[in-house]
């Protein structure tokens, strides 16, 4: 099987790429793995040195909106895994044109480019931010989309674009929408590795508002345990909710990380909350657990005890891109 995997230096994809390369999914051996990544500010080579000897692998330095590489690099593929993106919300409150582009055109121009290759699968993972904010209960994945930040609207739109491909093309497509990741090699600018590198540093942290926004914690091995299932059993034309299963507030969250890393409520800086803050994030992973058998293997409490324990062992790693 020839897999290409976009944005695979990326946080998540890069672990997708390591897993799929060690034999992590069982029944699942590529035989040549093509990461297509622009390398920009989040994509890092280093993130995947663990497996960069393996003759399997291909990397193209591309933009998944130039509709040539996209031809060149889909020419002979049997799976496509599409985990590029603009995904900061900050960054997309400050600025959207770039969101819209990555996520929206540069999704079109991919799916485009699958169809005209005959590529046989297409999973488009997405996000639980494009349902928007929940008071009680969990969003099943008809739930009505209702996406508050720039950034959540492009994802909204790229997902119903991939829906679309399918709908009037045929395109064996499926979309999966995660709940907030966690684990190694993690960007800095995300709320984890932030705060624990911060907090090793013996600085402190900004919480936002009050800090009880809530969210469901996903471990980044999880996740892509649950994109590989949905990559090999998954319905054309269908989403799936890939959830951690673990409500936290903000609050609760920053009190945790501060035992992990010995320090105390001094470190924690309060700030003005984000604008349009979603207050609470919640999936319901019943469909992906009934048709695919997935659930949630990672607890929080040594998945975050792991997390700390990797940014504490791999400063060579955090601090240059902390430093730009």
């Amino acid at each position: 099987m020839r897999v290409v995997v976009t944005g695979g230096a990326g946080f998540i994809g890069s672990h997708y790429v390591r897993q799929a390369l060690s034999g992590a999914y069982p029944g699942f051996e590529p035989d040549v793995l093509t990461v297509l990544d622009l390398l920009t500010y989040a994509g890092n080579r280093a993130n995947l040195a663990p497996v960069a000897a393996d003759e399997r692998l291909r990397f193209v330095v591309g933009d998944i909106c130039d509709p040539a590489t996209v031809k060149q690099v889909l020419s002979d593929a049997d799976l496509v895994v599409h985990f590029a993106a603009e995904s900061h919300v900050d960054r997309s409150i400050e600025g959207a044109a770039d969101f819209v582009r990555t996520n929206v055109v540069g999704t079109q121009t991919l799916l485009q480019g699958a169809l005209e290759a005959g590529v046989e699968r297409f999973v488009h993972v997405s996000t639980d931010e494009v349902y928007g904010s929940i008071d009680e209960g969990s969003w099943p994945e008809d739930f009505p989309l209702s996406p508050n930040s720039p950034y959540a609207a492009s994802k909204a739109s790229s997902d119903l674009i991939a829906l679309a491909f399918h709908r009037t093309h045929g395109l064996n497509v499926s979309v999966t929408r995660c709940s907030n990741n966690y684990g190694p090699y993690q960007f800095p600018e995300k709320v984890i590795p932030l705060f624990v590198t911060n907090l090793l540093d013996g600085l402190r942290v900004p919480l936002y508002g009050d800090g009880l926004n809530v969210r469901d914690w996903l471990h980044v091995d999880d996740h892509c345990r649950g994109i590989q299932l949905v990559a090999a059993k998954g319905r054309a034309g269908e989403v799936y909710n890939i959830g951690g299963g673990t409500e936290l507030t903000n609050r609760e969250l920053t009190h945790r990380l501060l035992e992990a890393t010995g320090r105390d409520e001094s470190a924690i800086q309060p700030v003005a909350d984000r604008k349009g803050h979603d207050r609470r994030y919640s999936v319901d992973i019943t469909k992906a657990s009934a048709e695919l058998g997935y659930r949630p293997e990672v607890d929080l409490e040594r998945g975050l005890a792991e997390t700390v324990s990797w940014y504490r062992d791999n400063r060579s790693w955090w601090e240059p891109l902390k430093a730009r």
